[in-house]
């Protein structure tokens, strides 16, 4: 087993200038670092229904009210959500994108170090045809290899991703590899639930983070709401 950068087309082109926009990795170490209920509202707001950063305060009284926990936090991450739903549809779907890779790189690096993560990369095996499609995010450090994607809702569960992640696994078992393969998805458990219920492709090796359980990419308990 071993890994790849993944080749450089116009898609890998544009969209990595987006992830290097630096709204980007702003909103990922807010994120890191937020409760569950900051995370929640982030991506309410995100999702881009409304603009109006009264509203968002009606809605979150308890993030966004007068006495909420780490209310400066909470601020800052509804003016950088805000500035990601004020773009154009296409536009906000690949910022909310780039924005769950760079807060999983983050939360990921706390606990495996940064040298070790690493963006955009394949996983290949002698003998097996390599696959096109990059992963998010992988940990490279020998003995503990990780894959990784990374969606912004459940709806990016298809039987695509979750075949792709189960054959990197059996494929590292056949080479007496270990290597942990799992989605990161900025969703509410249940609807991630639903979706996995509608999904027939196997999933029993491949772990499931949302937004209750992120913090586990850090090695840490959850964060209160």
């Amino acid at each position: 087993m071993r890994f790849q950068d993944a080749a450089r087309d116009a898609r890998a082109v544009v969209y990595a200038g987006i992830q290097a926009d630096p709204l980007v990795a702003r909103l990922a170490v807010l994120a890191s670092d937020a409760t569950y209920g900051q995370r929640l509202m982030a991506r309410a707001v995100m999702n881009g229904e409304s603009t109006d950063p009264a509203t968002w305060r009606a809605i979150f009284p308890t993030v966004l009210g007068a006495g909420a926990p780490d209310l400066e936090r909470a601020e800052a991450l509804l003016d950088g959500s805000l500035a990601v739903a004020e773009r154009g549809e296409q536009v906000r779907s690949q910022f909310r994108g780039a924005f769950v890779e760079a807060l999983a790189q983050v939360l990921v690096a706390r606990r495996a170090g940064d040298a070790a993560v690493r963006r955009e990369r394949r996983v290949l095996f002698d003998g097996v045809a390599s696959e096109i499609h990059p992963y998010d995010l992988t940990v490279e450090t020998p003995g503990r290899e990780e894959a990784w994607d990374c969606k912004w809702g459940a709806r990016g569960i298809n039987a695509d991703v979750l075949n792709q992640l189960d054959d990197a696994r059996r494929h590292a078992s056949g080479e007496d590899r270990a290597l942990r393969v799992g989605l990161v998805v900025f969703d509410v458990r249940t609807s991630c639930a639903v979706r996995l219920s509608q999904q027939t492709a196997p999933r029993q090796g491949t772990a499931v983070v949302t937004l209750e359980t992120l913090d586990a990419l850090a090695g840490r308990k959850a964060t209160p709401a």
